[in-house]
This record gives C-alpha cells, sequence and structure tokens, in this order.
C-alpha cells in the first residue's frame, strides 16, 4: 500500500512540476515579447518621421498572435472552441455509440 502512495505522489508531483514549468515558459516568453518589442518601437520611434505605419507592428501583431496561442495551451482557454467543447464532443459521440448499440439488442 505504501509504494501506491508514493508513485502517486510522484506523479502528483511531475504534474504538479510540468504544468509550473509550462507557466514559467509563457511568463519568460511574454517577458522577451516585451522587452524586444519596446526595443523595437523606440527603434522606429526614433528613426523614422512617420512611426504609425503598420509595417512597423508586423513583428509586435504576429508575436503577439503567437504569444496568444501560448497562453491559450498554457492556461487551457480556448476562445474558438469552447472551455468545455471537448467534454461536449466526447459525451456526444459516447452518446451516439450508446443509440447505436440500443440498435442491436
Amino acid at each position: 500500500m505504501e509504494i501506491i502512495v508514493e508513485n502517486f505522489n510522484k506523479e502528483k508531483y511531475n504534474r504538479a512540476k510540468k504544468r509550473v514549468e509550462e507557466i514559467k515558459g509563457f511568463y519568460i516568453h511574454s517577458a522577451i515579447y516585451i522587452v524586444i518589442n519596446t526595443f523595437i518601437l523606440i527603434n522606429i520611434y526614433v528613426r523614422t518621421d512617420n512611426f504609425w505605419q503598420w509595417e512597423h507592428f508586423i513583428t509586435l501583431v504576429a508575436w503577439g498572435i503567437g504569444l496568444m496561442f501560448h497562453a491559450s495551451k498554457t492556461f487551457g482557454v480556448n476562445p474558438f472552441l469552447g472551455r468545455d467543447w471537448e467534454q461536449r464532443q466526447i459525451q456526444k459521440y459516447m452518446d451516439e455509440d450508446k443509440e447505436e448499440m440500443k440498435k442491436y439488442k
């Protein structure tokens, strides 16, 4: 019994550690995004006459989209499919299978 509890605790610890590493990776990604893009924007502002040209913001926007996907993966938020979309789909297909099995009984 002791071994089972020990293995369970190791598994919980490993899952928690992996989760913390994912969150840490996102925060590092966010910090790098802010620092690099701040320098890019300052450089553009200092060196150009027309700061508000769209070409200057391609990196900021493209990288921002990538950062949003990273946040979505890290925190389990999916604005396109909803929070429990996957669970609803699983339930839907399980219900369909049950209905299919009833036909053959």
